[in-house]
């Protein structure tokens, strides 16, 4: 093979020996040779979408987005940037999140007519636009207000007299809308938009929510445990016939509300990669999902397990690491594109979807009841660890319950419908 020196080397009048090592060095360093040596996976780094809460009775969202490092380890092409690209999505999308999770029958067919709704705080001006490019991209049908699919309401359920606006709760908006869009596409998405991040005004959005007729209310938020809780459950949660989700934290193991409310399906989060096995797919513990006791709520009766006196989170689970992440179009507040996001935030609206492909619960029902009656329904998450607690399955998981997945995760409709 000839190779030909670049004149700046010949003008640097360097020893033939150096020569040598260089033209060494460019014969190693082909195309094919490059291709042939795959980058080692950078840690993921990330940033929380929302301020951490200012005074108690504050929320803060369960949104995280990735800001560097190495996206779904198992594929190869798979980087997140440390900004958005507008064109290449490196999280999972809907095809693979219906596969992962025995959907892909299910969300071709059925959903029609069933309303998700979305209870976040304050203001995203561009849900509709955002919401569009991502139905748009992965081929989905389109979702817009003038059809009637898609619809942004206050806590009053005005659609005029909106919440200020803010970048980082807009995050959260543009990632629930997008999991409910990839798992039940024909669903119909009504987003609920607080006043303030106070459990006060978030809950006074979810009653809204259910007064516009959603039976499916996915709530990406949380914060410390009150004694004001079971005043909260009665207020705001006690909805039969109503599947309400909330976010198990993203912090690892503790105990958060509303999560702990007797009345939701409270979801923790996996991490989710292809595999050879049966399935296609493994999941393990996501270290940052919430999980433990409540200190204040009571357990239902369906919980079996020991450990915890009162309630004990989480109930079901998707996934949650940001290293397994999720693809995200966002344009608020940041450069427009897509992003990759974590968190349990991206498992509530899964799972509130999932109980949408499975048809509306039967009246006077309280639908977090319905996946212990089908435990066997379910991919059970049986390795990882979100914290210390002596090894007890309240923060390990086991074959069976455990706190930091619960029973586990979809395998189709069947535990989410009653």
């Amino acid at each position: 093979m000839r190779i030909t020196l670049n004149p700046a080397i010949r003008r640097a009048g360097l020893p033939l020996t150096a020569v040598a090592a260089l033209a060494a060095s460019a014969l190693a360093l082909t195309p094919s040779a490059v291709a042939q040596t795959p980058a080692a996976a950078q840690p993921v780094h990330t940033a929380r979408a929302c301020a951490t809460p200012a005074k108690a009775g504050d929320m803060a969202c369960k949104a995280l987005r990735v800001t560097s490092g190495t996206v779904h380890a198992a594929r190869t092409t798979t980087v997140s940037p440390d900004a958005a690209t507008a064109a290449t999505p490196s999280g999972y999308g809907p095809t693979d999140l219906r596969a992962a999770y025995g959907l892909t029958s299910a969300a071709s067919t059925n959903g029609s007519g069933e309303t998700v709704a979305i209870v976040d705080a304050y203001d995203d001006p561009n849900a509709a636009s955002d919401l569009a490019a991502y139905r748009s991209y992965y081929g989905l049908p389109a979702c817009t207000v003038a059809s009637g699919c898609f619809k942004k309401v206050s806590q009053t359920g005005s659609t005029t007299s909106l919440p200020s606006a803010d970048s980082g709760w807009a995050e959260e908006i543009s990632l629930d809308l997008d999991m409910a869009s990839a798992i039940c596409p024909k669903c119909n998405i009504l987003l609920v938009e607080a006043s303030s991040a106070s459990m006060a005004n978030l809950g006074k959005s979810v009653n809204e929510a259910v007064a516009l007729g959603a039976k499916f209310v996915s709530n990406s938020y949380g914060g410390s445990e009150s004694s004001s809780d079971t005043s909260y459950d009665s207020s705001y949660f006690n909805h039969p016939g109503v599947a309400i989700t909330v976010s198990a934290g993203d912090s690892g193991y503790g105990a958060e509300y509303p999560a702990a409310s007797k009345y939701v399906t409270a979801v923790g989060g996996t991490n989710l990669k292809k595999s050879s096995t049966t399935r296609g797919w493994t999941e393990t513990v996501w270290s940052g999902s919430g999980s433990g006791c409540s200190a204040y709520d009571a357990k239902q009766s369906w919980q079996k397990d020991t450990g915890c006196s009162k309630r004990t989170i989480a109930d079901v689970s998707a996934v949650a690491d940001p290293a397994t992440g999720v693809a995200v179009y966002d344009s608020y507040g940041v450069t427009a594109g897509w992003y990759t996001f974590g968190g349990t935030s991206v498992s509530s609206p899964i799972i509130a979807s999932v109980y949408a492909l499975a048809g509306n619960p039967s009246s006077g029902s309280y639908p977090t009841s319905f996946p212990y009656a089908h435990t066997t329904a379910l991919n059970d998450v049986t390795s990882g660890s979100n914290g210390s607690c002596s090894g007890s399955y309240l923060c390990t998981a086991k074959a069976g319950y455990d706190g930091p997945t619960g029973l586990g995760t979809p395998a189709g409709t069947t535990a989410f419908a009653g």
